[in-house]
């Protein structure tokens, strides 16, 4: 086995390489990604037709996520959105189309009021961000755990997609205990399930 500390370098690395290549994409790139994103993202919505999904608000580098938050906000899909806590844990809120403004690490937030554990318990279809996806599934995240541990508080876990580039879906991405595969992951060209 691995120790940890090669294991977190490792992560370390990796995240670095993937920061770096999501700065270098030019506009056309991103929106040519967004417009595939959107419409994969759509199709799984319709494919497993939930009242209720989890998602969040992309950063500027990452695959943009509103285009497909404005289709369900039209289409009578309600989605919640979280806010990060200081102690590492997430809150949830409704999105529907609010004012935004930069959370506790500077990723945008949607204003409004956190909804009951109980109702994020409810969430039928989990959208999560990702560095990178291995080819089992096994989830990289960015390194600070928000999204293992709303993952750990869920009694019934609902089908689990996280969202990356296409070339964000490699052979294998280091892992440790505390980390949580995915049961699919959305890119701009496909929607794979594991």
């Amino acid at each position: 086995m691995v120790p940890d500390v090669a294991v977190r370098d490792a992560k370390s690395i990796l995240r670095a390489e993937i920061r770096l290549r999501r700065r270098a994409r030019s506009v056309s790139e991103r929106e040519s990604a967004t417009a595939g994103l959107t419409e994969n993202l759509v199709a799984l919505v319709l494919d497993h037709s939930p009242t209720l999904v989890g998602c969040y608000l992309s950063s500027a580098e990452e695959p943009n996520r509103r285009p497909f938050l404005s289709w369900a906000q039209a289409h009578g899909v309600d989605v919640l959105v979280p806010v990060s806590r200081p102690e590492g844990l997430l809150d949830w809120v409704h999105a529907r189309g609010g004012a935004e403004q930069p959370g506790l690490f500077g990723i945008s937030e949607m204003v409004g009021d956190a909804v009951p554990a109980s109702v994020f318990r409810s969430v039928e279809l989990l959208l999560i961000p990702a560095a990178a996806v291995d080819s089992s599934g096994m989830r990289m995240g960015w390194g600070r755990g928000y999204f293992d541990r709303a993952l750990a508080l869920l009694e019934e876990q609902p089908p689990v997609f996280a969202v990356v580039y296409d070339d964000e879906l490699l052979p294998s991405v280091p892992s440790e205990k505390h980390d949580r595969p995915v049961d699919g992951v959305i890119t701009p060209s496909q929607t794979r399930h594991f």
